[in-house]
């Protein structure tokens, strides 16, 4: 019984594999599209951040490691490695908050637990300047300069 259990596991997981291993993270991924709240002002900001690119949201810096998305076949799914510090004014060095993955079809499952900014994931960027996302979420920012604080952001508020 315990051989039939293992020898079932074992082709379970030998049928996902592919499936798995068919995420678009390759070279046309130039970042990820992410969305911020500033709780206090109740602004909400969508920012592109490059790969491997530090970008600024409020007193936070984000940089985006990977970011796969699942092929248009399977079930949606977008997937982004973040590293989210922040830099405390009057403050020397900076307070490493998040380091992991967030999913954009679960934001609550692996989440930034912050008293003043939330951050959420909503899709990878593309070489093509996120011509496949709709025209309320193309990043405002085409030449992906790194000032998105919600002070100099405020024209991409929604």
């Amino acid at each position: 019984m315990k051989t039939a259990a293992v020898v079932l596991l074992g082709v379970l997981l030998a049928l996902t594999r592919p499936a798995l291993a068919q995420n678009i993270d390759g070279p046309n991924v130039t970042g990820a599209l992410l969305r911020g709240l500033d709780k206090i002002t109740a602004r909400v900001t969508t920012f592109m951040v490059p790969l491997a690119e530090e970008v600024s949201f409020g007193t936070l810096r984000i940089t985006v490691q990977t970011c796969r998305k699942r092929p248009p076949e399977e079930t949606p799914e977008v997937a982004v490695f973040l590293e989210i510090d922040e830099e405390r004014h009057g403050e020397d060095g900076r307070l490493a908050l998040f380091s992991g993955w967030m999913f954009a079809s679960s934001p609550a499952l692996s989440a930034l637990e912050h008293p003043v900014y939330d951050v959420w994931v909503i899709d990878c960027s593309t070489d093509d300047v996120d011509s496949d996302l709709p025209e309320s979420l193309k990043s405002a920012n085409p030449d992906n300069s790194p000032d998105n604080s919600p002070d100099s952001a405020s024209d991409r508020r929604e």
